[in-house]
């Protein structure tokens, strides 16, 4: 530990873990699965290789992730979180939905592929439906992400295809797959106009989009 709070609160001792610049970033990358580090390099363009590297042997040390070696044929090594290190997932969820009502930062800016999917696990809100339950496929871009939801419940999102044949298929670039769960481009007119393409039961993608959120993304009052 290169910096530290000097401090035995736990807070600080969590900050002196994840609070270096780009750390937590890296942490959400890997929260849907291991990822190689050239893929964690295309999901954060922002950050350089060397501050790449440093902090992920820096979450290395503090257990925070380890390394692996995939098995044939894909034989690469890959980062993954600990069992401690998927510990902070409501952490991320907390910050998510204290951070989107900020009555002073807009909401702009690049996002990746996992982040617009993590999304939909931060804010989905649980419904008591017994007789929604489907499953989904989302390839965005060259991103393929599978979806759950059980009675109501968002039961598994994860990255990779669907074991089985989904419900539904869908097709989209992140910015427009964002567009369509923010609200800000009704999910029929894009189908329409070719920015998404949907395969299989459209209801059952309407519901998913027409979800309840946990939390709308307007500001907090002033």
């Amino acid at each position: 530990m290169t910096r530290t709070y000097g401090e035995g609160c736990p807070i600080a001792l969590s900050l002196d873990i994840v609070g270096e610049r780009w750390a937590l970033l890296v942490v959400r990358e890997l929260r849907l699965g291991p990822r190689r580090y050239r893929d964690l390099q295309a999901a954060l363009p922002g950050i350089t290789p060397a501050v790449l590297s440093k902090r992920l042997k820096e979450l290395e040390e503090y257990g925070v992730l380890h390394r692996r070696e995939l098995p044939p044929p894909a034989a690469a090594k890959v980062y993954e979180l600990t069992e401690w290190g998927a510990g902070l997932e409501p952490v991320f969820q907390a910050l998510a939905r204290w951070g989107v009502r900020s009555p002073v930062l807009p909401l702009t800016g690049e996002v990746s592929a996992d982040s617009v999917m993590l999304g939909l696990r931060t804010f989905f809100a649980e419904l008591p439906a017994a007789d929604w339950s489907a499953t989904y496929e989302v390839t965005l871009d060259r991103d393929v992400y599978r979806l759950r939801v059980e009675a109501g419940r968002l039961t598994e999102l994860a990255r990779g295809p669907a074991a089985a044949a989904p419900d539904v298929l869908v097709r989209a670039t992140k910015a427009a797959w964002q567009a369509v769960l923010d609200g800000a481009d009704p999910l029929d007119a894009a189908v329409a106009a070719g920015r998404l393409s949907v395969t299989g039961d459209v209801e059952e993608l309407r519901r998913l989009v027409a979800a309840p959120r946990k939390i709308r993304t307007s500001p907090a009052p002033a």
